[in-house]
């Protein structure tokens, strides 16, 4: 089963139709109880970093993220969702994140570019045989965002887009953590077979 965590934050109706589309049935949920049935997590997110974490405490779906991610269960992380599985982020004043991934959340500086960084952009690939990216091929993805992270470790990286002047962390990894900061249920073909390839990973881990 996939959830889908709901924090009251998050573009979960594009991201469920995208996982319908693709002909699974994920579910919604708060509940701990429910998402723990899970055999994979997908943290969606838009607004805010400081409102996220905030709507993530007030549920305690924080320590809950956390108790997965050090369970080695897949979750896929996607754009503010991305953001807050970092150690903290600058927007609104510091705010601890999730503390799963080495880095920090920076705004875009101001310069002869638009901000947010909205539109479509064409990835880098930095880690070229990650099992995110198999059968994906090279080409453009759509952003929404105007803070972007800072890795503290390059490992972590898998695809990235320039912007601004700005080396901007597009796919990340870690273990059984992978995210994006582009929305892949809107990047045509190229996102959606991103999202199939971490959904894949459901019938490796469906029968540990």
């Amino acid at each position: 089963m996939i959830g889908i965590i709901d924090y009251g934050m998050g573009n979960l109706h594009s991201v469920t139709k995208a996982l319908e589309r693709l002909g699974y049935t994920p579910f919604l949920s708060e509940d701990h109880d429910e998402l723990s049935k899970a055999s994979m997590l997908i943290l969606p997110g838009v607004g805010s970093f400081k409102d996220g974490m905030t709507e993530l405490k007030k549920r305690g779906l924080d320590t809950f993220i956390q108790q997965w991610a050090k369970d080695n269960k897949p979750l896929l992380g996607i754009c503010l969702g991305m953001q807050l599985l970092f150690d903290e982020s600058e927007e609104n004043g510091q705010t601890e994140g999730l503390k799963l991934l080495p880095g920090r959340v920076e705004r875009f500086k101001s310069g002869n570019y638009k901000v947010p960084h909205m539109g479509w952009n064409r990835l880098v690939f930095e880690k070229a045989d990650h099992p995110i990216l198999q059968e994906v091929p090279l080409g453009h993805v759509y952003f929404v965002h105007s803070y972007f992270v800072k890795e503290k470790t390059a490992d972590i990286l898998v695809a990235t887009a320039e912007y601004g002047g700005e080396r901007v962390p597009a796919v990340v990894a870690k273990g059984s953590i992978w995210a994006t900061q582009f929305h892949p249920e809107k990047s045509s073909t190229l996102g959606m077979t991103m999202l199939k390839n971490f959904l894949d990973k459901e019938g490796e881990t469906s029968d540990e």
